[in-house]
Order: C-alpha cells, then sequence, then structure tokens
C-alpha cells in the first residue's frame, strides 16, 4: 500500500509539473502589452497603446519608426499567421507539411508570386521600399529580441520563425500583396470550365450553364464547342458525361466526413482545396455605399463597408492606428506625417481601410477580367517550342524555362521545371484538371495575369492613400494602385463623396472574338492584350452625380454604364444584393449610423424569393413532406439562423442543382466545378422556361420531387425527424477556420472559431457556403470579413467589427472576443481619441 501510495503521489506531483509547465508556457506566450521593451533599430521611443475596442495606436516620432512598430506588433499577436502566408506564396509548405502540400507549393512556384514581387521592389520608389523596409525590420526586431515564447503551431510542426536564418524581407510583403490580387483578382478558372464544359455541351447549352450578367447578351459569338473540337485540345480519354442524372454524394453529408488516412493529408486540405479553386469562387464581393450629406440626418455623409473574404482564424485583419509627425525619407526627402486609423493587413504596413483626420474610404471588388488563358500550341517536331504569331508557315518559339527546388519533408528534394510561353507562365504544368483535360503533346495552356506586371506600384497607392485628408487627394493616391482591382467609396469632412474604379484593367483588340471568357489561340496576334485602360477613364462617380440621386452603392454588379462599349469583363456578380441595398437606402429620404447598420444587418434573400414557389408547389411523398411544407408556408425569404426554412431551402436547390447539371456534365465534370461555384442563375432560368433538354423529359417538376425527397432523407438522417427543431444557424455556422489546423478534429475545436449565422450568398449580410465541402457543406465560409461604418459628421463616431478577435494567439481570451458581436451585427468604437487605453506599451531604442 506504501508503495501504491508513492506512485500515485508520484504520477499526481508529474501531473501538477506537467500542468505547471504548459501554464508557465501559455503565459510566456502572451505578448507584451504594458511597460517597456527595448527594440533594435529604432530611432526613437513609440508609444503602443490598445484602447477599450483593442484597437492598437501607436505613436511614433517618424513614420518609418510607426511602420516599424507595426511589423513589430504583427509578429507579436500574427507572427504563425505571417509565418504560414510566408510559406504560401514562396511555395514552401511541404518542407513543413510533406508531400500533401506539394501540388499547392508547385502552382506557386509555377506562377512566380515571389519573382514577380521582386521584379516590382526593384522599380518602386524610396518613400515605398522605405515603409516596406521599415515594417521588415520590425518583424525581424520582434524574433531577435523578444522573450515572448512561440505560438504553439511552431512548436506542433516543428517551425521556425522568419528572424531564424530566414528574415522578413520587403519582397515578401510585396509577394503578399499579389497574393491578395491573386485570391480576389482572379477569372482563370472560369476560362477553365468553359473549356472543360465545351467538350460536353454544345455553345448554347454552355452560355445556358455559364448565364452572361443578366441584362447582357453572351459577351463571345465564337462556337467554342466547334473550335475546341477542330483544333483537337482534348485528350482522347478525358472526362466524358455520364448517365441521366448523375450526380455524386458528399463524404459526410450535413455533418463530418471520414477523415483522410494520415494527418499530413488532413493538414493539407484546407490550403489545397484553396489553391484548386482560384479563380473557381463565384460570389466574390463585398459591400458598400455613401451616402451625399442631402440623404443624411446630420447633413454630412455617411460611409458603410464590409468587405467579403474567405473567414479565417486568425482574421485577415488587424486594426490598428499609424501616428507620426513627418519625417525623413529614404531619399533625402520629408516623409509626410502619418495620421490614420483602420484595417491592417498582417504582411503590409499600412492601413488598407479606414480613414484618417478628415476622410475615410471603404472597397468592393471591381471583379474585372485581368487573367486570360491561352492555348499554346506545341511544335510535333520540337517539344520545347511553341506557336507564335507570324506570317506564312506555323512560326515558333522556345519556352523560357526555369528550375524549381522544392524541399518536402520526410523525402528527397523535388525539382520543378517550369516553362513560360510570352504570355506568361504554363499553368497545365502545374494543374492536374488542364491534364486530364488536354492533350498535352499538342497544347498547354498559358496564363497573363495583370498583377505580375513588373509596373504594379500598389504599394505606392496605399502609403499615399493613408496619408490623404480629402476625396481629391485619395482619388490621386490611388492613381497608382494595380491589382487587384478595387470599387472605392470615398467621403470626406467638407462633404465631398466619390466613386473610383482603381486599378490596370486589360484592354482587347476590336477584333478579338473571344474577349477573354475562354481559352484562346495563343499563336494568333488578335488575342493579345492591347494596352491599358487609362486611370481618368476607369468607371467613377463624381459628387455632382451622387448628389443627384443622394448616395452610390456597390455590391460587384457591373459597373460599366449600360451602352458603353467599354468591355471589362463579363463575370460579374448578380445584382441582388445590389438591389437590395438600392431599395433599403431609396426607403428612407434620411440616413444615420444606425440605418447604416441595420442596412448591414439584413438578411433577405431575393434570390430565394425568386425559386421559393417552385419549392413550395414541389409534390412529395416523403414522411416528412407535409409538415416542411408546412414550414415553408409562412417563409418571407429572411434567411434567419433561428428558422428551419432556410435550411430546407438551402439544401433542397443544392440536390436540384446537382441533379439537373449533372445530367450534362456528368459527375466528375460536375465535381470539378460545382460548389464553390453555385449555378444558381442557370437553375432560375431552367425552372422559369421548364427546360426539359436540362430536367429531362419529365420536366423540372419531377426533378424539383426528387431533389425535395433527397434533401429531406438527408435532413432526417443528420438532423433528426422533428422538422420544427431545424434550424439554419446550426448548420451554417460561420467557421473561421484555422490555417492548418481546421481540418484535425482535436486541434479544430481549440484553433477554429465558430458561431451560428443567417443570410446566405445572396444576402447583404453575407454568408457563402460552398457545398461541395466535405465536412460542412452549408457552414458560412465566405462572409463579412469586417463592418465599418463611418460618419463624416463626426469621424470619431465611427464604428468596426470583425469576426475573431486582434490576437492570433489561440490561448488568449482576445482570440475570438468579438465573434458574438460580429455574429449579432452590433460595433465597437474606432476612435484616433478614446477616453482611455486599457493597455500601454513603450518601445525604446
Amino acid at each position: 500500500m506504501v508503495w501504491i501510495k508513492r506512485l500515485l503521489g508520484g504520477v499526481l506531483l508529474l501531473v501538477l509539473l506537467l500542468a505547471a509547465a504548459i501554464g508557465i508556457y501559455i503565459y510566456r506566450s502572451f505578448p507584451a502589452l504594458d511597460g517597456e521593451l527595448k527594440v533594435g533599430g529604432l530611432s526613437a521611443a513609440v508609444n503602443v497603446a490598445r484602447d477599450g475596442a483593442d484597437v492598437t495606436h501607436i505613436k511614433a516620432q517618424s513614420p518609418r519608426d510607426a511602420w516599424m512598430a507595426l511589423g513589430y506588433v504583427h509578429a507579436q499577436e500574427r507572427g504563425w499567421q505571417l509565418e504560414f502566408n510566408r510559406r504560401v506564396m514562396h511555395g514552401e509548405l511541404s518542407e513543413v507539411l510533406g508531400e500533401a502540400t506539394l501540388d499547392t507549393d508547385k502552382l506557386m512556384r509555377t506562377l512566380g508570386i515571389m519573382a514577380a514581387a521582386q521584379r516590382q521592389w526593384q522599380v518602386l520608389p524610396a518613400e515605398a521600399k522605405q515603409a516596406l523596409q521599415a515594417y521588415s525590420d520590425g518583424i525581424n526586431a520582434f524574433y531577435a529580441g523578444s522573450a515572448q515564447a512561440l505560438s504553439p503551431e511552431f512548436h506542433i510542426l516543428g517551425v521556425k520563425p522568419c528572424g531564424s536564418g530566414r528574415p522578413w524581407t520587403p519582397q515578401d510583403s510585396v509577394g503578399w500583396a499579389l497574393m491578395m490580387a491573386l485570391d480576389l483578382g482572379g477569372n482563370w478558372g472560369n476560362e477553365f470550365a468553359r473549356l472543360s464544359a465545351a467538350k460536353v455541351l454544345s455553345t448554347e447549352q454552355l452560355w445556358q450553364l455559364f448565364t452572361p450578367y443578366p441584362g447582357e447578351a453572351p459577351a463571345s459569338k465564337t462556337d467554342f464547342a466547334r473550335l475546341y473540337a477542330e483544333l483537337g485540345v482534348f485528350r482522347p480519354d478525358a472526362i466524358k458525361t455520364g448517365a441521366s442524372g448523375a450526380r455524386f454524394e458528399r463524404a459526410g453529408g450535413l455533418s463530418d466526413a471520414e477523415e483522410p488516412a494520415t494527418s499530413a493529408n488532413l493538414l493539407a486540405l484546407d490550403i489545397n482545396d484553396w489553391a484548386a479553386n482560384i479563380g473557381n469562387v463565384e460570389g466574390k464581393g463585398s459591400n458598400s455605399w455613401v451616402l451625399a450629406g442631402t440623404h443624411t440626418a446630420s447633413g454630412k455623409p455617411l460611409l458603410a463597408n464590409d468587405p467579403h473574404l474567405g473567414l479565417s482564424a486568425p482574421a485577415i485583419w488587424y486594426f490598428a492606428r499609424l501616428q507620426a509627425p513627418a519625417g525623413p525619407g529614404a531619399d533625402g526627402k520629408v516623409t509626410p506625417a502619418l495620421d490614420v486609423i483602420g484595417a491592417t493587413l498582417p504582411g503590409l504596413p499600412f492601413v488598407v481601410l479606414g480613414r484618417t483626420a478628415k476622410v475615410a474610404w471603404g472597397f468592393t471588388n471591381t471583379g474585372p477580367d485581368v487573367q486570360d488563358l491561352y492555348l499554346e500550341q506545341i511544335n510535333p517536331t520540337n517539344p520545347q517550342q511553341y506557336r507564335v504569331p507570324g506570317a506564312g508557315p506555323a512560326q515558333w518559339a522556345k519556352f523560357k524555362t526555369r528550375v524549381e527546388v522544392i524541399k518536402v519533408k520526410g523525402k528527397s528534394d523535388v525539382s520543378l521545371n517550369v516553362r513560360s510561353s510570352r504570355h506568361g507562365p504554363v499553368l497545365s504544368d502545374a494543374q492536374k484538371t488542364h491534364t486530364d483535360l488536354l492533350d498535352t503533346s499538342k497544347y498547354v495552356i498559358s496564363l497573363r495575369w495583370s498583377a505580375l506586371e513588373t509596373d504594379n506600384l500598389t504599394a505606392v497607392a496605399a502609403l499615399r492613400a493613408n496619408q490623404a485628408q480629402s476625396v481629391d487627394e485619395l482619388i490621386a493616391a490611388y492613381a497608382d494602385h494595380h491589382s487587384p482591382m478595387q470599387n472605392v467609396v470615398m467621403a470626406d469632412v467638407a462633404g465631398k463623396v466619390a466613386y473610383k474604379a482603381i486599378g490596370k484593367v486589360p484592354l482587347r483588340k476590336a477584333d478579338n472574338d473571344i474577349l477573354g471568357v475562354a481559352p484562346s489561340p495563343g499563336w494568333l496576334a488578335r488575342y493579345d492584350w492591347a494596352g491599358w485602360l487609362p486611370y481618368a477613364q476607369t468607371p467613377q462617380a463624381d459628387a455632382a452625380t451622387i448628389g443627384k440621386k443622394g448616395w452610390f452603392s456597390n455590391a460587384n454588379q457591373s459597373v460599366v454604364p449600360p451602352g458603353s462599349d467599354l468591355f471589362l469583363g463579363q463575370d460579374w456578380v448578380v445584382p441582388y444584393r445590389f438591389d437590395r441595398i438600392e431599395k433599403l437606402l431609396a426607403a428612407a429620404p434620411k440616413h444615420d449610423a444606425a440605418s447604416m447598420q441595420k442596412i448591414q444587418s439584413d438578411q433577405l434573400s431575393s434570390a430565394t424569393l425568386r425559386l421559393l414557389p417552385f419549392l413550395q408547389k414541389t409534390v412529395s411523398q416523403h414522411p416528412l413532406a407535409a409538415e416542411v411544407q408546412a414550414l415553408l408556408t409562412g417563409f418571407d425569404g429572411v434567411m434567419r439562423a433561428d428558422s428551419a426554412a432556410p435550411l430546407v431551402f438551402s439544401v433542397w436547390i443544392d440536390e436540384l442543382s446537382r441533379g439537373v447539371i449533372g445530367s450534362k456534365l456528368g459527375e466528375a465534370r460536375l465535381k470539378s466545378m460545382y460548389g464553390k461555384r453555385h449555378f444558381r442563375s442557370a437553375i432560375e432560368d431552367m425552372l422559369e422556361r421548364d427546360d426539359k433538354s436540362w430536367c429531362g423529359t419529365a420536366g423540372c417538376a419531377a426533378q424539383s420531387t426528387a431533389a425535395l425527397d433527397r434533401a429531406l432523407t438527408l435532413l432526417q438522417a443528420t438532423r433528426g425527424g422533428s422538422p420544427a427543431k431545424w434550424t439554419w444557424g446550426e448548420a451554417h455556422q460561420a467557421l473561421s477556420a484555422h490555417r492548418p489546423f481546421s481540418n484535425v478534429p482535436a486541434l479544430a475545436k481549440l484553433f477554429d472559431v465558430n458561431v451560428p449565422t443567417g443570410g446566405d450568398t445572396f444576402t447583404v449580410n453575407v454568408g457563402q457556403y460552398w457545398p461541395n465541402d466535405s465536412k460542412f457543406p452549408f457552414a458560412n465560409r465566405h462572409a463579412a470579413s469586417l463592418r465599418a461604418v463611418y460618419d463624416l459628421a463626426d469621424l470619431e463616431k465611427s464604428q468596426f467589427v470583425y469576426q475573431t478577435g486582434q490576437s492570433g494567439l489561440v490561448f488568449s481570451s482576445r482570440y475570438r472576443d468579438m465573434s458574438r458581436r460580429w455574429a449579432d451585427v452590433s460595433y465597437r468604437p474606432l476612435q484616433m481619441s478614446p477616453a482611455s487605453f486599457s493597455h500601454e506599451l513603450q518601445l525604446k531604442p
């Protein structure tokens, strides 16, 4: 008994020691928020204070020190986020995650993100280089001198942070700006999807599936099915269509899927999914509007913005104020004073969205076509050559090549031969979907993408915008913005309002009959770009135009005026959100901040209302059908989190889309296209004309019945047999996913941030779900990444919120402390002069 007691006592002691060690580690992983810290490289002391809203206020004696302090703070709070994002853009994930991420690394290396960043860095003016260098110095100073313990991700994965022989560089910041352009400014996935669909669809059917923007004809009259068949671009064994009604099953219905075999696959799932769907996500966008003083209660402008991005934990944003008097510049000139507050992006030293003391601005994604795919014909006698324009016999040029070496954890290094044509990188060398479809002995696919151009001076525009004090100065600052193209609404304290589309968009030649909507023959010069649309000619609305109406709003609808000859693309977001915002703004003669917030919270889905009558009249013999139809009778199209009707509708339209579209595309092709792409406009048109060529000879009513039967069976199996107890919010949890731990169940419970939400892809309070997701097909994955309202009558009354918390450290109480407020559409104050500060830290040289 004595030995047993001693053994138990020893075990207890070990447990206590382990708990103490964990507690000490957790404590040491928290950043210093108070007191003093020595930071090498600063020229003078910098005050870093956190206010009651947890906004970080950085007050320095020069802009250079302010940028450096922001880098230091980002490293304190978001170190893992910086490290992971850097590995993504460098194509170095496999070094820590193994061969599961090899395809993603190959894609990033093929795109040449960091090579482009290096070229762009070299042509930046001294003022931008100073900001980026100072920011990099701040990140590296943190790792060189801080006693703060590394966050758990570094230890779990055995990763050393930047600064450990691999310092963060200014080129990394330029590269991260390119990654944002890649996430927001791409449609190559749509172009390739049209190519793939053209193998099994007629061109008429192709445009029925990839519907033009409402009110527009198809951008191209080219017979794509005939063109690609005559060229012989497809592999003889390329994916074929399946039997009528083919559809693919989810791995896990509405609940957890069967787990992949290895932990490496689990860690790679999220980032691989992102890479595989670049350019394939429909509905990427945001909301913003600005009201002239004639339409507000105060007589001064109001501005509202909620940019929609993929939700992540930690969030993509970090709110901060940067304040400094004018100081010495790197080129001997004086750097202007800095005083700006708002949303920063870890990886960059600027406030991207926010305000200065006198002007506020917000972004939405413009979404022009800035990417074109080209079919490069291979020389049959020399596969190292591809065809180029030229008269007479076919002319050939040699591919430019380089070798990229990718380190793979636990495996030998992988050498990747990267080819480039005169248009850009050969994507098909890094995209399995391309090689599965194309006869690569005859053709490969290359990419021309505006963001990779050397003249990309987006960093300059961001820097100058942070110094602007009026609408006119802001418009001038954004003349250098390149990629991604953004719609900017802006207002200043003098009462001026404006809208401007900023960024570079290519012009296409008059005889270009494809216009970039699908891959073009790369050897025909008429498909080459013909320069850039001048900044003065990008879409805009001045104070007089806005004042006449009272406001300007954008929700990613087409920004090309009706009847204009200007072609910017055709893959705009369907205007459901825009139409709803316009209706709500017109509903009152005067607005205030409270009504702005009410609009941001709106969950009426006009897209649901359009198809709801089809569901309500659908006949079903399912045992739950009568009870469900009773629930649907009073459904008003508001996608409430606590209601069952939105869930029934969403599962039904998903099943209907799979059944109808799968009948033409076949299982494999449907699986490659559907999910991130919803095809809602196509389904609406098919149902409204009862299109038997898509729905089958029994008509669309029969497809609807079959879809409802499947939906109710699925809901019964996963949610139980009492429809009144089902709720949309339970299935539609806003999932802010951690990379890379979101797909590891034991870790996801700690690192992910989840909260029930309403809305859907088409509501102002957006909640886009991806029904091809294997685990949570109706989870809210793409939503308001932040919400902000700026009152130009008193900018100190501005407000903001986003979906996680300022800290990226999982054990911190500040990791998820905004999530409930965000879900409830309530806000925190965004003030330059808060009443008090919760924490005050001084950084000293």
